[in-house]
C-alpha cells in the first residue's frame, strides 16, 4: 500500500477516525496491565489460579515490561522500514496470540513465557501509535491529539479493574486475558480499514547486539532485586552479583549505543534538554507508581478483604482524575509552560504516594479513592506535556524513535517499580513474620512454613488450611503488610520528588519572542497557534 502523506497544514483527512483507532490499540495494551493488577491475588491463590509466589507475580509483570522495553527501538525502526501499518497489525496479532496462551496458561512458568510474547507484541505496537499519530496531525493539532492519547490511559485504567472484577466475579483467572482477544480483531479490522501505511523514506539499521545487551542487563538486574526481596537479604553474593552484573551489562549498552551509527536506543538524543528531562520524568513518575498498583492491590483484596470488583471499583477515582485533566493538558502547557505543569503534577504523585502513611487495616476506603484520584491528576499533568517534548524535540522522520524512547521509559520504570518496591514489600514483611511463625504447629511441612512467611497471601492460604488455630496469625499479617507497603511508598515518595526537582531545574519553560525589537519576531509569535489550540 502506497503511503498517504498529509495534506498541507491540515494533516490527514481521517486524522481523527485514525486517532480513535490508535487509541483502541493503546487500550488493549494497557487494560492488560489494568485488569492483572486485580488478578493477581487470584493467580496467588492455589485453588483458583496457579498458586504463584511473591517473585513468580513479580515475573509475570516483569516478562513482559522489560521484553516491551528492550525491543521498542527496534520495532520503531523496523515500523519505519517495513511501513507503520503493517507493523502495528503484526503486534496486533502477536499481541493477541499472547493473551490466548496466558488465558491457558498451566504454571506460573507457563504464564510468565506467555506474558514475554505479549511483551513482544505490545512493543510493536506501542512506538507505531504516536509514530502514525505524529505522521498523520498537524504540528498545530498534534499537542491535543497526544493528550487525547495520553489521556486514553485513564479510560483504560477505568475499565480494566472493573471489567477485571466483573470476569472474575463470574469466570476463571484466565478469562482476565481472554477478553483481549476480541478487542485485537476489532482493532485489526479497525486499522486495516482507516489506518494510512507510512514509512521513514530513509530508515536507520538494525542493532541486534544492543538490543540483546539491554534484554540481558534488564533481566539479570531485575532478578537480582527480586531475589533480594525473595531472601530477606541484599548482601548475598545470590543478589550482589546479579546486581552488579546487570548495571555492569546496562553500562555497556549505553557505551555501545554512544558509539555504533545505528543504535537500538539513540542516547544521542538526550542531548536535547527537553527530551532528556521529558523522559526523566516520565521514568520517575512510573517507577514511583507501579510498585504502588502492584502491591495496592493486594492492600484492598488481602488486608481490607475488598472482592476484585469492589478492589477494582477503588480504582475508578485515579481514572476519573486522568480523563478530566489529560485533555485540558495541553491548554494549560500553553498557559503556565511545560515545566510548571509537569512539576505540578509530579508533586501531586508525590503527594499522593505520603498519603498512603494514611492507610492501614481500619482506616476508611474514602482515604484510598481519594490518593487514587490525586495521584491520577498528578500523572495527568505529567504525561501529556512530557511526551509532546520528547515528540517535539525529535525530527519528523525519527518519530518512531521518539516515540520508542517515551514508551522505554516508562515501561523499564514500570519493570523496576515492581521489582524494587515489590521487593521492599516483600523483605519487610518476611522479616516481620519470622518470629510471628513460631505459633503455628511443629507438625507442619516445613514447605508449608516457609510458604506461611514468604508473603500476604501464603500466610492467609495457612491460615485457612488450620481453621481456627491459625487466627492468630491474621491481625500480624496485615500489619507487617502494611508496615512493608507505607515504607515502599514512603520509597516511591522520595524518588517522585526527585524527579519533580528534576522538572523544575532543567525542563524548558513557556515560550516567549526572544526581543521586542524584532518586529518580525513579534509577528510570528503572535500569528502562532498555542499549543492545543484548535483550527
Amino acid at each position: 500500500m502506497e503511503a498517504h502523506e498529509s495534506t498541507g497544514q491540515t494533516g490527514h483527512p481521517r486524522r481523527w477516525a485514525i486517532l480513535g483507532v490508535l487509541v483502541f490499540s493503546l487500550l488493549v495494551v494497557v487494560l492488560d496491565n489494568t485488569i492483572l493488577n486485580v488478578a493477581l491475588r487470584t493467580i496467588a491463590d492455589p485453588d483458583q489460579g496457579l498458586g504463584a509466589t511473591q517473585s513468580e507475580l513479580e515475573w509475570s509483570i516483569n516478562s513482559y515490561t522489560l521484553v516491551f522495553a528492550g525491543l521498542l527501538f527496534t520495532f520503531g525502526v523496523l515500523g519505519d522500514r517495513l511501513g507503520r501499518k503493517r507493523t502495528l497489525v503484526l503486534g496486533m496479532m502477536i499481541f493477541g496470540l499472547g493473551s490466548l496462551a496466558s488465558a491457558y496458561a498451566q504454571s506460573p512458568g507457563q504464564l510468565i513465557g506467555a506474558r514475554a510474547l505479549m511483551g513482544l507484541g505490545g512493543a510493536a505496537i506501542m512506538p507505531q501509535t504516536l509514530s502514525i499519530i505524529t505522521h498523520v496531525f498537524d504540528p498545530r493539532e498534534r499537542a491535543r491529539a497526544i493528550g487525547i492519547w495520553s489521556g486514553s490511559v485513564g479510560l483504560a485504567v477505568a475499565i480494566g479493574p472493573v471489567t477485571g472484577g466483573l470476569l472474575l466475579d463470574h469466570f476463571w483467572w484466565g478469562s482476565v486475558f481472554l477478553i483481549n482477544v476480541p478487542i485485537v480483531v476489532g482493532a485489526v479490522i479497525a486499522m486495516i480499514v482507516l489506518v494510512p501505511e507510512s514509512r521513514n523514506p530513509r530508515p536507520g539499521r538494525l542493532d541486534p547486539f544492543g538490543v540483546l545487551l539491554s534484554i540481558v542487563g534488564l533481566v539479570v538486574l531485575s532478578y537480582g532485586i527480586i531475589e533480594g526481596g525473595e531472601r530477606g537479604s541484599w548482601l548475598e553474593p545470590a543478589v550482589l552479583g546479579p546486581i552488579v552484573a546487570g548495571a555492569a551489562v546496562i553500562a555497556a549498552f549505553v557505551w555501545h549505543e554512544a558509539r555504533t551509527e545505528h543504535p537500538a536506543f539513540d542516547v544521542r538524543l538526550f542531548r536535547d534538554p527537553r527530551l532528556s528531562v521529558a523522559v526523566g520524568s516520565i521514568a520517575f513518575c512510573f517507577f514511583a507508581t507501579a510498585g504502588v498498583f502492584f502491591f495496592g492491590s493486594f492492600y484492598l483484596q488481602s488486608v481490607r478483604n475488598l472482592s476484585p470488583l469492589e478492589a477494582g471499583a477503588m480504582m475508578l477515582p485515579f481514572a476519573v482524575a486522568q480523563l478530566a485533566v489529560s485533555p485540558r493538558s495541553a491548554a494549560l502547557v500553553g498557559r503556565f509552560g511545560a515545566r510548571a505543569v509537569c512539576a505540578t503534577g509530579m508533586l501531586l504523585v508525590t503527594l499522593s504516594l505520603a498519603g498512603y502513611q494514611l492507610c492501614d487495616a481500619d482506616s476508611p476506603l474514602w482515604i484510598f479513592g481519594a490518593i487514587a484520584f490525586v495521584m491520577g491528576a498528578g500523572m495527568a499533568g505529567v504525561m501529556p506535556p512530557a511526551t509532546e517534548s520528547i515528540m517535539s524535540a525529535v525530527p519528523r522522520e525519527k518519530a518512531g524513535a521518539g516515540s520508542a524512547i517515551n514508551n522505554t521509559a516508562r515501561q523499564v520504570a514500570v519493570a523496576m517499580g515492581v521489582a524494587v518496591l515489590g521487593s521492599v514489600v516483600a523483605s519487610i514483611y518476611r522479616g516481620e513474620m519470622k518470629d510471628r511463625l513460631t505459633v503455628l504447629p511443629e507438625s507442619l511441612p516445613e514447605d508449608v512454613r516457609h510458604a506461611a512467611g514468604e508473603s500476604i497471601e501464603g500466610t492467609l492460604a495457612v491460615v485457612a488450611r488450620l481453621g481456627g488455630a491459625g487466627d492468630g496469625l491474621v491481625a500480624p499479617a496485615h500489619e507487617a503488610f502494611v508496615h512493608g507497603m507505607h515504607i515502599a511508598a514512603l520509597t516511591a515518595a522520595v524518588v517522585s520528588f526527585l524527579g519533580a526537582l528534576l522538572v523544575a531545574r532543567w525542563m524548558p519553560g513557556r515560550a516567549v519572542p526572544k526581543t521586542a525589537a524584532d518586529p518580525e519576531a513579534v509577528r510570528s509569535a503572535a500569528s502562532a497557534p498555542k499549543v492545543g489550540e484548535r483550527l
